[in-house]
């Protein structure tokens, strides 16, 4: 195996990580009540460190795949970069306005932001699935 190949290997645990820790660390933050600005602040603030570091993480896995030949792993990790930049704007400023809310609107602003967050999660878990399921079957 060419030195370029480990280096992406390393890239993709590196995505691997990022992504499981953020998901385990976003399904106890449910905990919250989300009912103060300061929670949803805080959600905010996790989800799109979140989005950033999946960015960096595979943006390197791609640009790694790519100069080990390996251009569908390549294009794949390069989806998921785009997908965590789709979603953080997407998720972000969609937090952001149902934080703003919680203390006019609590009921709904509440129950939004919670939905939000459990969405942000399932799509994170499915990321995962997805980079899993990469691995084994267009890895061989």
């Amino acid at each position: 195996m060419s030195v370029a190949m480990f280096i992406a290997l390393a890239f993709t645990v590196a995505l691997l990580v990022t992504t499981a820790y953020f998901i385990m660390g976003s399904i106890p933050l449910l905990v919250l009540a989300h009912d103060t600005p300061l929670d949803a602040r805080f959600v905010r603030g996790f989800f799109n460190l979140y989005y950033r570091a999946a960015f960096v993480a595979a943006g390197a896995t791609a640009l790694a795949y790519a100069f080990a030949g390996r251009f569908g792993l390549a294009t794949g990790a390069a989806a998921l970069a785009a997908v965590a930049v789709g979603l953080r704007r997407m998720i972000i400023p969609k937090m952001e306005a149902l934080g703003a809310q919680i203390e006019s609107r609590p009921l709904d602003a509440i129950a939004g932001f919670r939905r939000t967050h459990i969405t942000a999660i399932l799509i994170n878990i499915a990321q995962l699935a997805v980079i899993l399921w990469s691995l084994v079957s267009l890895g061989r």
